[in-house]
């Protein structure tokens, strides 16, 4: 239920029949034309569900919805097993670190980093040692979807430093092994619980305060990512402590606590900027 957007809560209905079990989510609204000044003037609602089948600790089956058009349905094959029981909070003053590891590779071009998606368009680029995202779109024509950008290099636990600007208004995310979004959002004049704070690991933990700076300054993300637990340091102070992170986040590329993965940079919101990527690998079993 993570595919996209929020982490899934209050699903519009839950069944089982026979030995499949149906989950509902909200109806999506899909602009099929919009007029000279980019209004939506066709759009369509429709439903998607997911079939599940058990199989002792596992799952299967697939993800529905149906096409645009109305004729036929999309359908993705899914598969998911459950997760380990969440062990007590790890003594973080114990750990040990690697070397530290540049993520930006070159001031100006993209090497190491590399589009999610390969259909979609790039509007990532690397000028004197800052990561720029600027997904422009063009009034009165249809909107144009941008890629995520994500390292070539794959890790475990780790410690991770960047330095981030926030236009106004601006929205985008940082995920942790593709699996975990640390929230980066223009959120200077918001309220804490607002579900969206820079910093906040995005539906599943609101930082304890506020520490954000306006829009348009540079601020300073540490974050430390060890057995499932996150502890998030904001512009100096400790917004997240040491806590669970109980599953992936809307948007993630891959669940597999066990696997390495990537880090990756949301691209298909807003304009937004990074600088100075610096990831130590954690070295302890």
């Amino acid at each position: 239920m993570w595919g996209g957007g929020s982490v899934a809560y209050g699903l519009p209905y839950v069944y089982v029949a026979g030995d499949k079990l149906y989950i509902g989510r909200d109806p999506k609204n899909v602009v099929l034309t919009r007029d000279a000044e980019g209004k939506p003037q066709l759009s369509r609602r429709y439903p998607t569900w997911i079939e599940l089948k058990r199989d002792g600790d596992s799952i299967s089956g697939y993800y529905l919805s149906p096409k645009v058009d109305g004729i036929g349905l999309d359908s993705v094959y899914i598969r998911g097993a459950k997760l380990p029981e969440m062990g007590p909070a790890p003594d973080v003053s114990k750990l040990s670190f690697g070397e530290p590891i540049q993520l930006i590779k070159n001031n100006n071009d993209l090497t190491g980093w590399k589009l999610i998606e390969d259909n979609l368009k790039n509007g990532w680029s690397m000028k004197d040692g800052v990561l720029t995202n600027d997904p422009a779109q063009v009034e009165g024509q249809d909107h144009i979807r941008y890629g995520n950008l994500r390292t070539e290099e794959e890790f475990e636990d780790f410690n991770l430093k960047l330095e981030v600007n926030t236009p106004p208004g601006s929205n985008s995310g940082v995920y942790l092994r593709g699996m975990y979004e640390v929230q980066v959002a223009d959120s200077y004049e918001r309220p804490l619980d607002w579900g969206g704070s820079l910093g906040a690991i995005y539906t599943r933990i609101t930082p304890t305060v506020k520490a954000e700076k306006p829009s348009g300054e540079w601020q300073e993300l540490d974050i430390t990512l060890y057995k499932r637990h996150v502890t998030v340091k904001l512009n100096g102070v400790t917004i997240i402590d040491n806590q669970p992170v109980e599953g992936a986040t809307g948007g993630a590329i891959q669940s597999d606590i066990h696997a390495p993965g990537p880090i990756y940079l949301q691209g298909d919101h807003t304009a937004i900027s990074y600088r100075n990527i610096v990831l130590t690998p954690i070295t302890n079993e």
